[in-house]
C-alpha cells in the first residue's frame, strides 16, 4: 500500500472512531447537540428539564440542550419519533400507547424516574365529591396532546361520563387551568403530575380547592390499563382541608430516540445521578429518583448506554 493510501486509510480509521467512540472527556461531547422535549412550564417535566440542561453543560460538558416547551407526554413522544427532540420525559401509559407505532424513531428509555399522581382539582364550593358529580361543570381534561388528556379520557370513559355530553369541557394546559378555576371560569380540572406540582400548590393559596377521591373508579380502570397503579395523596400535599385521598398513579420515563449514541447516552445518566441534588431543589419529586429503580422502563427497551451504565455501577 503507498504512503498516499496508508495516510489515507489512517485518517479514515480516526474519523470513524472519532464518531463511534466519544470519550469520557467533556471536550469531545461540544458537538453534541440536543433538544428536551420539557412540558409545559410549570410542570414537573418542564423545572426537572430545565435543570437537566444546566447540569449536562457542565457534566458531560455538552451545550447546553434547547429546552422545549410542550403539551406533555403525547407531545413529547411525537418530537421524539420525529426527531424534533432527542431527549424528552412521558409518563408510562402514554409509552406503551406508542410503542406500538411503526413509524419515526425507535423510543429507548434512560431511566425510570418519579411517579405522577392524578390530580382532580375542584373548588370546595360546589358539591362535588366524587367523579360523576363532575357532569354538566366546566372541566379542564389537560392540554390537547397531552398525557393528562389521555388519563382523563379514559378514566372518564371507564366510568362512563362522556366528554362530549356530560361535560362542559376545557382543554387547557396546567396554569392556564389554574387561573381559569382562580376567576372562576372553572369548576375542576385534571392534571397528572409531580407531587407537590407548583401552579396546584399557588392555587390552593388564593382559592378553597380540594381533590377528588377516586377509588370507586380506579378499579374497573386498573383492570383495562394494568400500567396504572393507584396510592394514597395526603391532604398535606396541598395543605388541604380534609383527609386524605385515593388516586391513580403512573410512572414516568425519561426517553431518547435511536439517534442518540451509546458513549451519549451513559454519559448523560450518569450526569442525571451525579446532579441529583440540583434535580431536588429544582423539584422535591426527584427525591424518590433512585439508581435501583430506574432500570423499571418496562414496557420501554433501556437504551444500550443506559444498559452499560447500569452494569457499570453494579444494578
Amino acid at each position: 500500500m503507498s504512503g498516499t493510501l496508508l495516510r489515507l486509510h489512517a485518517v479514515g480509521a480516526a474519523l470513524a472512531l472519532a464518531t463511534l467512540s466519544l470519550s469520557a472527556c467533556g471536550d469531545d461531547f461540544d458537538q453534541v447537540k440536543l433538544t428536551m422535549a420539557a412540558g409545559s412550564p410549570g410542570g414537573v417535566y418542564h423545572e426537572l428539564s430545565m435543570a437537566l440542561a444546566d447540569a449536562w453543560s457542565r457534566d458531560p460538558g455538552i451545550p447546553r440542550p434547547q429546552v422545549a416547551n410542550t403539551a406533555g407526554s403525547v407531545d413529547n413522544l411525537g418530537r421524539l419519533r420525529a426527531n424534533q427532540a432527542q431527549v424528552g420525559f412521558s409518563a408510562a401509559d402514554a409509552a406503551e400507547r406508542a410503542q406500538k407505532e411503526s413509524t419515526g424513531h425507535k423510543l429507548l428509555a434512560l431511566a425510570r424516574m418519579h411517579d405522577d399522581y392524578l390530580q382532580v382539582v375542584v373548588r370546595d364550593d360546589l358539591p362535588v365529591t366524587k367523579l360523576s358529580d363532575l357532569k354538566g361543570r366546566r372541566v379542564s381534561v389537560g392540554a390537547s396532546n397531552s398525557g393528562v388528556k389521555l388519563i382523563a379520557e379514559r378514566l372518564l370513559e371507564s366510568a362512563d361520563i362522556s366528554l362530549d355530553s356530560d361535560l362542559k369541557v376545557q382543554y387547557m394546559d396546567l396554569q392556564t387551568s389554574a387561573d381559569a378555576m382562580r376567576d372562576g371560569a372553572l369548576d375542576a380540572f385534571f392534571w397528572s403530575g409531580g407531587v407537590p406540582t407548583g401552579p396546584v400548590t399557588t392555587l390552593a393559596t388564593t382559592v378553597k380547592v380540594r381533590m377528588l377521591d377516586l377509588s370507586d373508579v380506579l378499579p374497573k380502570l386498573r383492570q383495562q390499563y394494568p400500567v396504572y397503579g393507584s396510592a394514597t395523596l395526603p391532604a398535606s400535599a396541598y395543605q388541604l382541608d380534609g383527609g386524605p385521598v385515593v388516586t391513580l398513579v403512573v410512572r414516568n420515563f425519561l426517553l431518547v430516540n435511536d439517534t442518540m449514541s451509546d458513549d451519549v447516552a451513559e454519559a448523560l445518566l450518569r450526569g442525571l445521578f451525579q446532579a441529583q441534588s440540583e434535580l431536588v431543589a429544582a423539584s422535591p419529586v426527584a427525591r424518590s429518583i433512585e439508581v435501583r429503580s430506574a432500570i423499571e422502563t418496562t414496557p420501554i427497551e433501556l437504551h444500550p448506554g443506559a444498559m452499560r451504565y447500569y452494569r457499570d455501577v453494579k444494578i
